[in-house]
């Protein structure tokens, strides 16, 4: 949601995508549905959290899981 803030460097964001990543390799022994599904759920809660505190707007959370599904399915 880049719209959204500035706070946040490119380094800070590899940062953190390295550390998920590192967190997910050891949840490797749960079925990749199971997993898409738990991490579908916590952001969506992440999402609602983020709109409730006003650090984003509900247009920018559904702009953003418009954006999350052209990725995910490779759609232009």
């Amino acid at each position: 949601m880049s719209h959204m803030s500035d706070e946040a460097s490119e380094g800070t964001i590899e940062q953190c995508v390295d550390e998920l990543d590192a967190f997910i390799e050891g949840l490797e022994r749960f079925a990749a549905p199971v997993l898409a599904y738990a991490l579908r759920t916590h952001l969506g809660g992440l999402l609602r959290a983020m709109v409730e505190t006003q650090m984003c707007t509900r247009e920018h959370a559904r702009q953003f899981v418009l954006e999350l599904e052209q990725e995910a399915l490779g759609v232009e």
